[in-house]
């Protein structure tokens, strides 16, 4: 019988490079750097990950969630050199430099799926009126 044992090391805890600006030339204006555990292999099994995220003028990261969700939504202006934790799974958007962020356009896998989800699934799912569902 073969034995496995993990051996704690210092490289396990850590990852260098945040420092460096993500390239945000894209039709978003923003960049996503995670820190998960493929990155730092220690915090496995901690439940917890970060990620720098850098956004050009107007840059957008969009309306999104992560998976074992929860469905709370929870404003904040955030300021150069301020930290924001999410909660598990919820569901979320940044927007940089705006606290009116505009139209907002939905992942492409519930307004543009195909097949379509019917309106007045939608208009069920997100709770609002079917004239909203038709608007977006």
């Amino acid at each position: 019988m073969a034995l496995l044992a993990w051996t704690r090391q210092a490289d396990h805890f850590f990852l260098s490079g945040l420092d460096k600006a993500g390239n945000t030339s894209n039709p978003l204006g923003s960049s996503v750097t995670p820190v998960t555990v493929a990155q730092i292999p220690g915090l496995n099994t901690l439940g917890i990950a970060l990620a720098r995220l850098d956004y050009a003028p107007w840059g957008l990261i969009p309306l999104h969630f992560h998976p074992r969700a929860t469905s709370t939504f929870i404003s904040k202006v955030l300021q150069k050199g301020d930290v924001f934790v999410f909660p598990v799974g919820l569901i979320h958007f940044q927007q940089n430099s705006s606290q009116n962020p505009g139209i907002i356009t939905v992942a492409n896998a519930v307004l543009g799926s195909k097949p379509s989800i019917a309106d007045d699934i939608l208009s069920k799912a997100f709770q609002v009126d079917k004239s909203v569902i038709d608007y977006l």
